[in-house]
């Protein structure tokens, strides 16, 4: 049998000493054995970081070493400084913010598409890496019942995103290549006068798209929300573009979210569609934590006018069991987004790419290079399956509810707003003082992780379930830590 040019150590000429083949089997080994034992004890762990600023910084050296260490003190550092370091994000109590789940099957994904190295960017560059990601777009397309227009055999198609952050950049480039007649990409936006719209209750990530792209926050346009939904005003979404295209100037994206980070509210996606379609602005529809729900009928309900949508996301690494970072976009016509990204030099010139017969991904996102997402989303969807997913979603939507009846049911607590899915936003009764007191208690205990946000001027804690591990016996713990700390 032939030897990998890698089985013995291979000295370069640079002096570069090479990890064998024969190591790397003998150390993947010890590092899936890691991983396997970090999840066993998860639980046991304080679930974020308790160290200083700069203390993790100043444990290490100060320069590079002259010479190679040895991998057996790389994976003690690993115990003794990045662990203490480490918020667990996969902890069954870590209740702080959307989640980021991760799962071995994903893992293992992960570590194939890095073993294999693939930069996506061209279909040509890995045939595989490009028909793959399209075919898994699609089976999530059927899985979350989004609109036609949407699969890759029709004048749309969905691409994986790093994240619903590069979705909504990626969504105002189109929008202001479609506003623009095609000039904003090649002249540039100049002194705006394009204009974006979305709810005061929208990601910063909108805020941050409109700084990179040019658009200026000046124009952006933060529309006001219904008092108890906390969903965008749709009448004055309209007033708000209507003015603006009297006063001359242009609008070219609004961004409706389906499940807002603070409170899982939900805009009235067909409104918004509706007064778009009239007014020919582009509709891009951010569902990065809630979307992913619609893989069960009953929640459906949350696609409700997305047909209505120019773009759409969600993302599969927060609540599908697919570890970062993986985000789901699609568009219903990929014309205005691959004439606004597309560069063609001649080093990247292909007969393939020329024969108009294939994807070339890179046109579909902010930078060239990519990496093989899609075969952790692959590894990921088969292994669950569609009912497997669907038991996900569904246990933590239930914890959900049931801690919310126990705070509903306890005088000294209130349930702040609405909770279709697995976010529960709750506060004590009496003051912010009181509130803040409370979250910084049950911070400071180690036991769990809560984050807030703030409601109508009132601070309320965020209980935020979701993660692949957590179960109700880690929700009751919760529940009884929060009482507790209330009481002291």
């Amino acid at each position: 049998m032939a030897h990998s040019a890698w089985e013995h150590s291979v000295h370069c000429t640079t002096g570069a000493d090479h990890m064998t083949t024969s190591e790397f089997r003998m150390y993947g080994r010890q590092v899936v054995d890691w991983i396997a034992d970090y999840y066993n004890h998860i639980e046991e762990r304080s679930v974020h970081a308790r160290v200083r600023p700069n203390e993790i910084r100043d444990g290490l050296p100060e320069e590079i070493p002259q010479q190679g260490v040895s991998f057996e003190s790389l994976m003690a550092d690993i115990d003794c400084l990045v662990l203490p370091g480490i918020t667990h994000w996969q902890h069954p109590r870590f209740f702080g913010y959307f989640p980021a789940n991760a799962s071995f099957p994903s893992i293992l994904g992960e570590l194939l598409s890095a073993g294999l190295g693939v930069q996506g960017m061209s279909w040509i560059t890995s045939p595989v890496a490009t028909d793959l990601e399209r075919l898994m777009l699609d089976w999530l397309a059927q899985l979350l019942d989004l609109p036609q227009s949407f699969r890759s055999d029709e004048p749309g198609g969905g691409v994986i995103q790093d994240s619903a952050s590069s979705a909504v950049l990626v969504a105002l480039v189109a929008g202001l290549n479609r506003a623009s007649g095609g000039t904003a990409s090649r002249h540039g936006v100049g002194n705006s006068n394009y204009t974006v719209y979305a709810s005061k209750e929208a990601h910063s990530s909108v805020e941050k798209a409109v700084q990179i792209a040019g658009v200026g926050g000046q124009n952006l346009r933060l529309v006001p929300t219904s008092s108890g939904t906390l969903a965008m005003r749709s009448d004055l979404l309209e007033a708000a573009i209507r003015s603006d295209i009297a006063a001359g100037m242009a609008p070219a994206l609004v961004v409706g979210t389906v499940g807002t980070t603070s409170t899982t509210a939900v805009d009235p996606i067909r409104e918004i569609g509706q007064i778009c379609k009239e007014t020919g602005v582009w509709l891009h529809v951010d569902a990065a934590y809630a979307g992913v729900a619609a893989c069960c009928p009953e929640f459906r309900w949350l696609n409700e006018g997305v047909d209505l949508a120019d773009s759409y996301c969600t993302n599969p690494h927060k609540w599908f069991l697919t570890n970062f970072d993986c985000d789901a976009f699609w568009v219903a016509d990929r014309r205005d987004m691959i004439n606004a990204l597309s560069v063609m030099p001649e080093y990247l010139k292909n007969m393939a790419t020329e024969s108009g017969e294939v994807t070339d991904y890179r046109d579909w996102q902010i930078p060239l290079g990519r990496r093989f997402r899609a075969l952790k989303l692959w590894f990921t969807l088969s292994w669950y399956g569609a009912q497997g997913l669907q038991a996900h979603i569904r246990h933590h939507v239930a914890l959900a509810q049931e801690f919310a009846s126990w705070v509903g049911s306890d005088n000294r607590f209130e349930v702040v707003s609405a909770h279709p899915l697995s976010l529960v936003c709750f506060r004590a009764c009496g003051d912010d003082a009181v509130n803040e007191r409370l979250y910084r208690r049950l911070n400071e205990t180690g036991r769990i992780f809560v984050s807030h946000t703030i409601v109508d001027g009132r601070f309320v804690i965020r209980m935020a379930i979701g993660g692949t591990l957590t179960e109700r016996r880690h929700v009751r713990e919760a529940w009884e830590l929060i009482k507790d700390c209330f009481g002291k």
